[in-house]
């Protein structure tokens, strides 16, 4: 991001259920300029999702408590706790289509595509 611009993160609850955003401001002439938002659900297909330009906002919901990092690129996502076990992490890339990874709580990593076609399968059955 560029200096003095912002970012705020919301939760709603909506027609689908408790969602979490993330939405990115640039500050030009002293107004504050909204350029995107992103939204996440737990426990959905949807791992993660970026922003279209840069700079690349990746972020995501996560509920499985054995997660204790994820990286955007080289760079180490930002994990914020929302309340019991639910956590939403975002990370900034310059790259467009940065691999997204996460560090389990042993050591292994893994990488996470943005949609879980496993769970896509099963998802509305």
């Amino acid at each position: 991001m560029h200096k003095n611009d912002a970012i705020a993160i919301f939760k709603e609850h909506n027609l689908n259920g408790e969602q979490i955003f993330i939405a990115y401001f640039e500050k030009e002439d002293n107004k504050w300029n909204w350029k995107g938002t992103r939204g996440a659900e737990w426990d959905t297909p949807v791992q993660w999702s970026s922003m279209y330009e840069v700079p690349y906002i990746y972020s995501g919901a996560i509920s499985d408590e054995s997660i204790s990092e994820v990286n955007v690129g080289d760079k180490i996502a930002k994990i914020i706790k929302v309340e019991d076990n639910k956590r939403f992490w975002y990370g900034i890339s310059d790259v467009k289509d940065a691999e997204v990874k996460i560090v389990k709580k042993d050591g292994t990593q893994e990488t996470v595509e943005e949609i879980n076609e496993e769970l896509l399968k099963d998802w509305h059955k």
